[in-house]
């Protein structure tokens, strides 16, 4: 029997537990996932060999840690120095993303998509933004405080305080914070967030099982909204078929993790 996990703080809503054990069960895997509330990123390495985990999913706010803990890097994670998926292979931990793929999948129903919004300056943020400027969208990153916003000026993304953001049309506004998580904060200002909002098309957030704040505003303001769930579902098909190293088709992985919505 193989032990994975999901580290994150915090960790006790997701939903990965489900969804990777309805498809291990059903496909006759001999795997078993679980949660592990992780508060310090740097204790992630030690703890992931101290519970014998052949593979572990990373959340909030431990996805660039789980970066530094990897032995080896292998696509589009490499590119972002952001990792959600690792697999141990034979005592060395493979970093994976499988993030931004799995949102680029959500956001299909969309069609066009040409300019961006992200709000946030963290892991998420950065995998969903080179991923948006790789599909050839116009990127903006929007953060309260300048400091994290300098990585990616030096990736050529625009970039935006709250103090220096220009109200304009987005196609689409993404939250990547975890503003409305577990509170009922947005992950801006209102005065800023509204205007904005009541120019763009579509938004998004990457919290999943909730309306949150944002997607309240959202909604109320008439925009086609998403919650995670797609993201969650989309990147999910990926990191289990790392997990289960290749043998199932990912139409079938993807058949079991949908059914695993209905529960």
């Amino acid at each position: 029997m193989k032990l994975f996990a999901i580290f994150g703080d915090p960790v006790a809503h997701s939903r990965s537990p489900l969804m990777h054990n309805h498809v291990f069960n059903s496909l006759g895997f001999k795997g078993c996932y679980t949660r592990v509330h992780l508060k310090d990123g740097s204790k992630l390495k030690e703890t992931f060999f101290a519970l014998g985990l052949s593979g572990a999913n990373i959340t909030v706010p431990h996805k660039e840690a789980a970066y530094k803990a990897c032995d080896e890097i292998r696509g589009f994670a490499g590119k972002v120095g952001v990792v959600n998926t690792i697999v141990n292979e034979n005592g060395r931990l493979i970093g994976y993303n499988t993030d931004a793929d799995g949102f680029i999948y959500a956001i299909k129903p969309f069609g066009k998509i040409n300019s961006v919004l992200v709000l946030g300056a963290g892991g998420t943020s950065k995998a969903l933004s080179t991923r948006f400027k790789d599909e050839g969208m116009k990127v903006t990153v929007l953060n309260r405080s300048a400091g994290r916003l300098e990585e990616f000026k030096a990736h050529g993304f625009n970039t935006a305080t709250w103090d220096s953001i220009e109200i304009k049309p987005y196609d689409l506004i993404v939250n990547t914070t975890s503003a409305g998580l577990e509170d009922d904060n947005l992950p801006a200002p209102i005065e800023i967030l509204k205007p904005l909002l009541q120019q763009a098309s579509f938004s998004a957030d990457a919290i999943y099982g909730k309306e949150t704040p944002f997607l309240k505003l959202s909604k109320e303001l008439g925009i086609t909204t998403k919650d995670g769930a797609d993201m969650l579902l989309g990147q999910g098909v990926l990191a289990n078929n790392f997990f289960t190293e290749g043998l199932y088709d990912l139409e079938a992985i993807e058949h079991y993790m949908k059914e695993s919505f209905l529960f």
